[in-house]
């Protein structure tokens, strides 16, 4: 942050007093960051996570406000270790949206707070083409694969179609699925070790809630995030009320907080405006310390 005052320097100590108001309403570190969850950004985390971990403020419990259209599943994996690492519970808030490999990592919190506006979204983690110049979403890829291959079993298929076909990698559709299965796993070892750690009785029916109990509702929830034909879109938003109804998955309402609400939403809305200000795509901010790691 620049020691020159400025309007710059104004806006990010706005910033700085509303994140230091959700660490206060929910008595934990907080850290923020908005911007795609690609390559290079698990280093980011590690060193935002660190430096603030060494300011020693005791706390063992980490709010990452969190917004991504998501990326690379083997990014939010080393995230969550190095998360782990450094706070026994860690919460997620989503002020907007996390998608794809976003609402995987999501899925690693202790608690997912949201609101009405909030959305997560199909489990979708973009892969990079056998080119490196491209990503693409995995699922959708394997999907059209699938499609086509049934077409040409039925007889169906016409000769613009064929050539599509032929035109598939076999080292990148393994590659995909592999993408894919990875997400899924990760997503049900978390919400069994985390999400799920003090899920002890049944809402309804009063029961004791076994391991096996809470496997099956991890491997419903992962079936569900990964059913591309549910979701139609990739960029689909999942709702809270959604997740709560359909999905059987508890969410805090953060809107039913008026404290945390208001700080919430006053924290992304400005920092959103500034990011569109400078140009810049990749943030990681925490109390005293604003950090963009991509421009446009």
């Amino acid at each position: 942050m620049s020691s020159a005052p400025n309007a710059n320097d104004f806006i990010e100590r706005q910033l700085d007093r509303c994140i230091r108001e959700i660490e206060r309403v929910l008595d934990a570190d907080a850290l923020s960051f908005s911007g795609p969850l690609v390559f290079g950004v698990d280093d980011v985390f590690r060193a935002a996570v660190e430096e603030k971990r060494g300011e020693s403020s005791g706390r063992n419990k980490l709010a990452v406000i969190l917004t991504t259209g998501g990326g690379f599943i083997e990014v939010v994996q080393r995230i969550v270790d190095t998360l782990r690492r450094h706070y026994s519970v860690v919460d997620f808030v989503v002020p907007n949206y996390a998608y794809s490999a976003g609402t995987v990592l999501v899925m690693s919190g202790d608690a997912i707070r949201m609101d009405y506006y909030s959305r997560l979204g199909p489990i979708d983690p973009q892969v990079q083409s056998q080119t490196g110049r491209t990503t693409v979403p995995a699922l959708g890829y394997l999907e059209r694969y699938r499609d086509l291959i049934d077409k040409a079993a039925a007889g169906k298929i016409t000769t613009a179609e064929m050539q599509v076909l032929m035109g598939f990698d076999q080292g990148e559709l393994y590659q995909y699925e592999q993408a894919r299965e990875l997400s899924i796993a990760l997503l049900k070892e978390w919400l069994v070790k985390y999400k799920f750690k003090n899920w002890k009785i049944t809402r309804t029916r009063k029961k004791k809630v076994t391991k096996q109990m809470k496997t099956a509702r991890a491997a419903m929830i992962a079936r569900n995030l990964n059913n591309t034909k549910k979701w139609h879109v990739h960029g689909y938003g999942i709702s809270k009320d959604v997740l709560e109804r359909d999905l059987n998955l508890q969410i805090d309402d953060f809107g039913q907080n008026a404290d945390l609400s208001k700080c919430v939403r006053q924290y992304h809305d400005l920092l959103s405006d500034y990011m569109s200000k400078l140009r810049q795509s990749g943030v990681v901010h925490f109390a005293d310390h604003y950090r963009p790691f991509m421009t446009d």
